[in-house]
């Protein structure tokens, strides 16, 4: 994840070079975020030899490694094929040893007494087989728990709930099924979710847009049925949900929200109806992906508002009309995709786009004159050419901001 790559490297520029030597060959250290984490500040462990300079506590400070002791040996026992003897430090009592457990430095804490304590997992790519058990959430000081590029199955256990500091939650890459873990809605610190590449199935729940995540990672499973209308309500900056098999429209209130969304992926799904006006309201998103779905109608007026837009990407739908200049006018645009639709034609703006080192591929469409477009009998129906899409009617051009969300309420309400 690449801010937490970032922050490993500002610790990493702080470190002495003996603590970076340290690092180096024993597998890493972490920090922790916000105020929900270990509470240790630097972690120590995974399978980093301790020296006396970070001595690890024992006698009193013990009843921490027992419970967190008794948790990641029942874990192990559950997993079923460790190639490369990644578990193989996985005995005794001190658990910071463990490979992959990372663990707070409490010196310096009110009550040291207590001991280090668990704050986060980082097995990834770790190419490990079994299942997850309950026995983990007592470990309720972990902020970091990842796994991904794994072969664990099964699903998240109910008891994760107890996991109350947990903010990254990585799954990534392995072979879970079932559907949405709900456990992840009542962890209560969560920012970070990643769920891509599984096998999960069934309908998206509403309460995970309402929940304050900042990174939601679906895509490559098998989610389906309708996106939630509360889409919108995320104060995500990335939400991906491509590759599954989403129906329906994109929500119409898609955007009415004070979302700060960077980048939403859409692409590959089952997608139909209009591009939603709301779209305009993020004026922040910089990656917009609805490519290979079955969207049609015209662009929306109200994507001249997309300041920050660098990737817009429309190919393999059954969008009409006439590409409008207030998208390839867009001054941040790098990349425009609209291959493998029915626009009949683009203006001049459009045709700049070449000369402004814009990537523009309008291929297998229907404009007279250009190259690489349809054949004429398939130009000759237009799909969805009497579907209405929602305008906002206004002769003079389009105004951003608070009165675009005015004017897009007010047609949402108004219309029938």
């Amino acid at each position: 994840m690449e801010w937490s790559w970032l922050l490993f490297f500002i610790l990493w520029q702080m470190m002495t070079p003996s603590e970076a030597a340290a690092i180096a060959v024993g597998g890493g250290v972490g920090i922790n975020i916000g105020n929900a984490g270990g509470g240790g500040g630097v972690w120590v462990g995974g399978g980093v030899n301790n020296n006396n300079n970070n001595p690890i506590q024992s006698g009193p400070s013990a009843s921490n490694f027992t419970s967190a002791y008794t948790a990641l040996q029942a874990w192990k026992s559950a997993i079923t094929d460790d190639p490369l003897g990644v578990l193989k430090t996985w005995d005794g009592l001190d658990v910071c040893s463990y490979k992959g457990i990372f663990c707070s430095d409490q010196q310096g804490a009110m009550d040291p007494s207590n001991g280090p304590s668990v704050v986060a997992i980082d097995l990834n790519h770790a190419n490990l087989k079994g299942t997850l058990v309950k026995e983990l959430s007592v470990l309720t000081d972990m902020s970091i728990f990842h796994l991904n590029s794994n072969r664990f199955s099964g699903t998240i256990p109910d008891t994760f709930n107890d996991l109350s500091s947990l903010q990254e939650l990585d799954l990534s890459a392995n072979y879970f099924s079932g559907p949405f873990p709900m456990v992840t809605l009542y962890m209560p610190n969560l920012v970070y979710l990643d769920l891509r590449f599984n096998t999960f199935s069934g309908s998206v729940p509403d309460g995970l847009f309402n929940k304050g995540l900042d990174a939601i990672f679906l895509n490559n499973n098998q989610f389906e049925g309708e996106l939630p209308s509360n889409l919108g309500n995320s104060p995500a900056s990335v939400i991906n949900l491509a590759n599954n098999k989403f129906n329906g429209n994109i929500p119409t209130s898609f955007g009415f929200m004070s979302s700060k969304l960077k980048e939403i992926l859409l692409l590959n799904n089952q997608l139909t109806g209009c591009i939603p006006q709301g779209v305009g309201m993020f004026s922040e998103m910089q990656v917009f992906d609805v490519s290979r779905n079955s969207l049609m109608g015209h662009l929306p007026d109200s994507m001249s508002c997309l300041s920050d837009i660098e990737v817009l990407n429309f190919a393999h739908n059954e969008l009409s009309g006439v590409l409008p200049d207030i998208v390839c006018s867009l001054r941040s645009l790098m990349n425009l995709t609209v291959a493998y639709n029915f626009f009949s034609g683009f203006g001049q703006e459009c045709s700049r786009s070449f000369f402004r080192d814009v990537g523009f591929d309008y291929s297998l469409n229907c404009i007279p004159g250009r190259d690489m477009q349809r054949p004429q009998p398939e130009c000759s129906v237009i799909p969805g050419r009497g579907l209405s899409c929602l305008r906002i009617p206004s002769p003079h051009p389009l105004v951003c901001g608070g009165a675009l969300s005015g004017n897009l309420k007010h047609n949402q309400t108004s219309s029938p």
